[in-house]
């Protein structure tokens, strides 16, 4: 079946650094488009970047210039590098999918401290 893990999270410091995984299983990955989205605390789950299957990209604006998001199609995983982090950023980090339907990974908890 379709499967969506998240990895990477974790606590930083304002200005600094992390890159998130999505590894992708159950499906052909190389032929399908990898959103990341977030919700932070009390917010609506909002679109973060977006990969093609052609390896086109997309950001939001307010990240525009700050997160890179990368697909490796021989590990079937989709990356996202955010640099000079924000404590906005702050938020659970989801990878999606569609085939058909949605299918989203469990999240990965990103925690930005000023």
């Amino acid at each position: 079946q379709v499967q969506l893990v998240e990895s990477g999270g974790g606590l930083v410091q304002a200005g600094e650094s992390l890159r998130l995984s999505c590894a992708a299983s159950g499906f052909i990955f190389i032929t399908n488009a990898i959103n990341w989205f977030r919700q932070a605390p009390g917010k609506q789950r909002e679109w973060v970047a977006t990969i093609t299957s052609g390896g086109s990209t997309d950001y939001a604006n307010s990240v525009k210039g700050r997160f890179t998001i990368s697909r490796d199609n021989a590990e079937n995983t989709v990356y996202l590098q955010m640099n000079s982090l924000k404590p906005e950023d702050t938020a659970v980090y989801y990878c999606r999918t569609v085939i058909g339907w949605e299918y989203w990974g469990q999240g990965t908890q990103v925690t930005v401290s000023s």
